[in-house]
């Protein structure tokens, strides 16, 4: 059985009224996403390495998936 202390539990945010998403590990803030990439790439700084943000226990989505970003679509569409 895996220690629960062997990966972060990173949370995801519910979109601000920009549709940006605050990334979090614990208390720590580590930074502000705009696209599913952005979350990848904050993981990534944070020396977190997840392949499949949808498919993993590490990431806790809130107010929407991988695939949610309201008010901001209309900027990555174009």
């Amino acid at each position: 059985m895996a220690h629960p202390t062997e990966h972060p539990h990173i949370v995801v945010h519910p979109p601000a009224l920009d549709g940006s998403r605050r990334v979090t590990s614990g208390d720590e803030t580590l930074g502000i996403a705009t696209h599913a990439d952005d979350v990848s790439e904050i993981l990534r700084l944070a020396d977190l390495y997840v392949t499949d943000l949808e498919e993993t226990d590490v990431i806790e989505w809130q107010g929407g998936g991988p695939d949610d970003w309201p008010g901001l679509s209309e900027h990555h569409d174009a």
